[in-house]
């Protein structure tokens, strides 16, 4: 099976424990090439990915961007955001799930502090957990009560990344008495935590999402992780690109759908009858001059996303090195790149996984093919983060210069 080809990004340079990020580009696309084989029938089938994640944790993947002497595999974002990609031209769910998690452990490390960071890294790394939450402000979040030394927390959350299959949950929560969000880690089989079934959507089915339920559940003095307020003098100023980091991360998501369906579309239509065929032009869809300038169409449109894709990660690698320095025009310079990075992947995404079926023709409505799941999941995914949002913050910026908001991706 055949998997779109690895983002051109550099694989020079090492990680922790001196292995060489080529090394987790080779994981990843020998476990993108794994999961393509069967793609189609898991995605049909619909099941809670713990096979998916298995994989994964047997590639080593879940613990990259642990640090190395936590025993992670100390890779940077530009790593991971490569090895998200690969993984989403596969399958696109997975690479959401993936992406979700690596958004999820990096924050909860980042809000821990370096004490409660430095545990929690060495559990993830020697466990391989696979971090599920969020983080976001997009509903009521449950309720943190009771002294620190015995926090208890109560109330839903509606929309749960990865919930069917996290070992670790970082989950938005808001103190009882003063009104502060803040982050809270929770192991999902602690008493009083219930995990209901997942998302009924008809795209990306393997995500693993789902709702949880807290019913009085005790937490541990260190689970509270720290403040999500945005006030500028709360927020942790590492945390000041955490939007950006995400939301990237999300882009890279779309651009692996694109990839994957157009070197899909490629293989499997190369060789046959153009559905275009008029008895004038070749009937070859190699040849056929109008298959060819769809694939050109969408090729420039994927590359150019892709090239938009790796402005963003040069600018939001920068920002993290110097996060406590980064002035707020910086950081929207920074948030405005990334946005447009994403409105850019959402139509590469929305335009291939609509058109490759075009150029594949009415064979591509075969239910075994699958090559319905990439619109479907592309179409999910750009549902969940609507393109709307970023071309107004980019508008906004240009015409008035108005800085975007911190807004945690969902």
């Amino acid at each position: 099976m055949v998997t779109a080809p690895a983002p051109a990004l550099p694989v020079t340079g090492t990680v922790g424990a001196g292995t060489a990020t080529a090394h987790w580009l080779r994981a990843a696309r020998e476990t993108a090439d794994d999961l393509a084989t069967d793609a189609a029938p898991r995605e049909q089938a619909a099941a809670p990915p713990f096979d998916e994640v298995s994989r994964l944790r047997e590639a080593g993947l879940l613990p990259l961007l642990v640090p190395a002497q936590a025993g992670g595999g100390g890779a940077d974002w530009r790593t991971a955001y490569a090895v998200v990609r690969e993984i989403a031209a596969a399958d696109g769910a997975i690479g959401q799930l993936l992406a979700s998690h690596y958004f999820l452990s990096w924050s909860a490390r980042l809000l821990a502090g370096a004490g409660s960071g430095a545990r929690l890294d060495r559990a993830a790394a020697r466990e391989h957990w696979c971090w599920g939450g969020g983080l976001a402000a997009r509903e009521p979040a449950p309720t943190l009560t009771g002294p620190a030394g015995r926090p208890v927390l109560d109330g839903r959350r509606n929309s749960v990344a990865g919930a069917l299959v996290a070992d670790r949950l970082a989950v938005r929560a808001v103190r009882a008495d003063t009104g502060e969000p803040v982050a809270v880690v929770v192991d999902p089989g602690r008493p009083g935590v219930r995990v209901g079934g997942g998302t009924d959507t008809f795209g990306q089915r393997l995500a693993a999402g789902g709702s949880v339920e807290f019913d009085a559940v005790v937490l541990a003095p260190d689970d509270v992780l720290g403040s999500l307020s945005t006030d500028e003098d709360v927020l942790v100023p590492p945390a000041a690109p955490a939007s950006s980091v995400g939301r990237l991360l999300s882009a890279q998501v779309r651009l692996g759908l694109a990839e994957g369906v157009l070197a899909e579309a490629r293989e499997y239509g190369r060789a046959r009858p153009s559905p275009w065929h008029t008895g004038t032009w070749p009937d070859h869809t190699a040849a056929d001059p109008q298959a060819l300038t769809v694939y050109g169409e969408l090729t420039v449109l994927t590359r150019s996303a892709a090239a938009l894709a790796d402005q963003a990660v040069d600018a939001v690698e920068a920002g993290l090195a110097r996060a406590g320095d980064l002035g707020h025009e910086e950081c929207a310079e920074m948030s405005v790149l990334v946005a447009m990075a994403e409105a850019a992947a959402s139509r590469a995404a929305q335009e291939c996984t609509a058109r490759a079926l075009d150029v594949v023709g009415v064979r591509s409505a075969a239910a075994g093919l699958g090559f319905d799941r990439f619109w479907r999941n592309a179409r999910t995914h750009t549902l969940y983060e609507p393109v709307a949002h970023r071309l107004r913050e980019v508008g906004d910026y240009f015409l008035n210069g108005a800085h975007p908001p911190f807004d945690l991706p969902a």
